[in-house]
């Protein structure tokens, strides 16, 4: 088994893949930016023994981070609760997928990882929605070379701002609306969320097909997506766990 951690600006999520890439654990701690190793090492260490995860089972470990005032620290922790040397998911791995973006290192290592899962299990033109604190669109033609990326204002960012900046706007709970036309303020905004974003899912699909002449297959990852994605009008694949998939491939491909 190997475990896996993905660092995000909102999140830590923790999984552990047996030999067969099937998730057999997965739990996720608020991303602490601001505490020692101590924290990391004490906090990761809980959420394995109380959901009683099987460690003892792991035999490597691998991480991604978009986090990097962090991500040594939570290396650190997986180093010493698993005994291995952890793998820090970058482009000096090998991973099957040329960047062609006109500064390589510039493209985020989750984005990466994501489009190894991809590729891994579809063929042909892919396009990657990955919804958490940015929406991002990462798009990677049949020849497993990776185009580029588009990146939005998350979900989560638009609706902290919306209510921040307007007064007379209350805090809702985020989930979908009864109406699409909203009858009362907190309908309104939650079809203005939900919706929104579904059709912006939509138009950008249409577009970068557009582009590369050609219908993609199209994935959808993210703590969000899976509430946004039913709301969509084109067929897209929800998989709320590429990014540990790709982890787990990056592994075996490396190790």
């Amino acid at each position: 088994m190997i475990i896996t951690a993905d660092i995000g600006n909102s999140n830590i999520v923790i999984g552990i893949l047996n030999d067969k890439k099937e998730l057999v654990f997965m739990a996720r701690t608020v991303t602490a930016k601001n505490e020692n190793d101590e924290y990391f090492y004490k906090t990761i260490k809980n959420i394995l023994e109380e959901n009683e995860a099987p460690v003892n089972e792991v035999k490597g470990a691998i991480l991604s981070s978009v986090v990097p005032e962090i991500t040594d620290k939570v290396k650190k922790a997986l180093d010493d609760i698993t005994d291995t040397e952890t793998v820090i998911a970058n482009q000096d791995l090998k991973t099957g997928i040329k960047v062609m973006t006109e500064n390589r290192k510039q493209l985020g290592n989750d984005l990466l990882v994501d489009a190894v899962a991809a590729v891994n299990q579809h063929d042909g033109d892919i396009i990657i929605f990955d919804m958490g604190t940015a929406t991002t669109c990462s798009v990677v033609n049949k020849s497993r070379e990776y185009l580029g990326t588009i990146i939005i204002p998350g979900v989560a960012i638009s609706y902290q701002a919306l209510s921040d900046k307007a007064s007379q706007l209350p805090k809702i709970e985020f989930k979908a609306p009864k109406n699409l036309i909203g009858r009362n303020t907190v309908e309104c905004m939650q079809s203005g969320l939900v919706y929104s974003n579904a059709a912006m899912v939509d138009g950008i699909i249409d577009r970068v097909e557009e582009v590369l002449g050609s219908n993609a297959t199209v994935i959808a990852t993210g703590g969000i997506a899976g509430l946004i994605v039913p709301y969509c009008k084109k067929k897209i694949i929800y998989d709320p766990d590429l990014l540990l998939k790709g982890l787990y491939d990056l592994y075996v491909m490396n190790k």
